[in-house]
């Protein structure tokens, strides 16, 4: 569990969900620190989390020099007790199955593909990460940064 303690005082404190904390979310994650650490301290979570961060994640996130390799998935409900700043779904299984927050500061649905559903050969199957990844980037980092 993330308890207050633990975090930054300095930065406003955002959790981001998806369902299995492989993929999406830490991709996010990942972007959130890289380009707004400054103001804004990230944490994933999944409402199932995997045993594992998804490798094409972590490759096509390395591929753009952010570093996800060390993720370690989750449980959206360990995650409960902290009062966040934002709370972020990414997916409609998280919006729906999302853990009750007494008081995050506002939470919103951004929702994206899930690359991990890619069919194909294995560049096809890089080709929807990376456009996962760039997606994330596009539309949910200027969401976070207009909220501070």
């Amino acid at each position: 569990m993330i308890s207050d303690d633990r975090l930054q005082p300095d930065r406003k404190h955002v959790l981001v969900l998806c369902t299995g904390n492989s993929c999406r979310s830490p991709m996010a994650e990942g972007w959130i620190t890289h380009l707004l650490g400054e103001r804004w301290e990230a944490y994933s979570a999944g409402t199932v989390p995997a045993a594992t961060a998804n490798p094409n994640a972590v490759k096509v996130m390395a591929e753009v020099g952010v570093d996800i390799s060390g993720h370690v998935p989750r449980r959206a409900a360990d995650m409960t007790a902290r009062k966040w700043n934002l709370v972020v779904t990414l997916c409609g299984g998280a919006r729906e199955g999302c853990p009750h927050f007494p008081s995050p500061g506002e939470q919103i649905h951004v929702g994206f593909a899930d690359p991990f559903d890619a069919v194909g050969t294995e560049e096809e199957i890089l080709t929807v990460y990376r456009e996962v990844r760039d997606d994330i980037r596009a539309r949910l980092i200027p969401e976070i940064a207009r909220r501070g």
